[in-house]
């Protein structure tokens, strides 16, 4: 079973640059736990970190209550997966597999037991005696997954292993990998830049930027509710409008900008005068069929694009602010034609507003 991990006001400093700076996160065990964020964000940083191939330069790790540092990577109850998975293409799927056990000195008769119900918890039937280099792209990552798995590891770390693959296997493996998780009880740390890996399979998520750790939420959140400015432009696609707060209604305020006032969520509870930035979400823009609604927009349309299950409507409002509109296809939206003049709105509980300033849009 899992043990849970903290990061207790970690730092991670090579000369004067921070890789990871004042990080703090409690990952439960048994959670499925993503560090989503852009290259060079500081995530692999921290899964080195927790894995024993680096001590902190300042705070400390702890796994299972217990403090991490000075205890090697060999020592601790972790494994990994790296993002070239590092398997030995000409040893067959059962060698690679009982290799750690091999190493440890476990029992031969054990071993091919281990072996065989790691086979099986992975989907692997019928490829023991197959090398490696024969498998396909999906069959290696499960041998991956179950070599890491036959050591016992309290916590399993990620280090992107699906970026290699195509999109549908990539699709596939994410439902996989998070069945597995579940099946096994396993603490799975997981670090990518893909935002559709992290909100599909994680129980929370963690989200960087250059170091610091913007955001820990579910996915919904995350998606949802978003604490700053990076994590709002960065998880998702949004519509970004600037303007002024010119008054505020219990949770809501309205705001002044160069295409109209608008109201909106003001989570920050923000005060007239200060300048915000509003975020909506494209999916959350409809065509308005009331025009003296509150938030309606004027706009004429300046790209159509058919995406299968929705179109992706691009906007341009009669002060040339741009806008994107995702309509779903289901067949009670009307055609629309480029260059068409259109009323769209946006309700106010699905637009928030954010402080300027607090972190740069990603």
């Amino acid at each position: 079973m899992g043990q849970d991990v903290e990061l207790l006001d970690v730092s991670m400093r090579f000369g004067e640059f921070y890789a990871a700076r004042d990080i703090n996160v409690h990952i439960q065990a048994g959670e499925f736990f993503s560090f989503l964020g852009p290259s060079g964000c500081g995530k692999t940083t921290l899964l080195r970190l927790v894995s024993g191939f680096m001590d902190p330069s300042e705070g400390k790790i702890k796994i299972g209550g217990k403090d991490m540092r000075g205890i090697g990577s060999n020592i601790r109850p972790t494994a990994m997966i790296f993002q070239n998975l590092a398997l030995f293409p000409l040893m067959t799927v059962e060698n690679n597999i009982g290799f750690g056990l091999e190493v440890r000195g476990m029992p031969k008769a054990k071993q091919k037991k281990k072996v065989e119900e790691l086979i099986e918890l992975v989907d692997l039937h019928g490829t023991g005696d197959r090398m490696v280099s024969e498998l396909s792209g999906g069959q290696m990552q499960r041998v991956a997954i179950a070599r890491a798995l036959a050591v016992n590891p309290a916590v399993l770390l990620l280090d992107e292993p699906l970026s290699a693959l195509d999109l549908r296997l990539r699709s596939h493996m994410r439902a996989e990998l998070r069945n597995i998780q579940r099946r096994t009880g396993v603490t799975f740390i997981y670090i990518t830049h893909d935002q559709t890996e992290a909100l599909t399979m994680s129980d929370r998520v963690g989200v960087m930027s250059i170091g610091k750790l913007e955001q820990v939420a579910t996915p919904e959140v995350i998606y949802n509710n978003p604490e700053t400015i990076f994590v709002a432009s960065f998880v998702g696609e949004s519509n970004i409008i600037q303007g002024d707060i010119i008054s505020i209604d219990g949770d809501y305020a309205l705001l002044k900008t160069t295409s109209g006032s608008f109201f909106c969520k003001n989570p920050q509870h923000m005060s007239p005068g200060e300048t915000a930035t509003i975020f909506i979400r494209p999916e959350t823009v409809f065509l308005a069929k009331e025009p003296n609604a509150d938030n309606v927009l004027t706009c004429s349309t300046k790209n159509l694009s058919f995406e299968g299950s929705y179109a992706v409507v691009t906007l341009t409002t009669e002060q040339g602010q741009l806008l994107t509109m995702r309509l779903n296809n289901d067949g009670t939206v009307p055609r629309i034609e480029e260059g068409e003049n259109i009323k769209v709105r946006f309700s106010r509980e699905n637009a928030f507003l954010l402080k300027n300033g607090d972190s740069s849009i990603a």
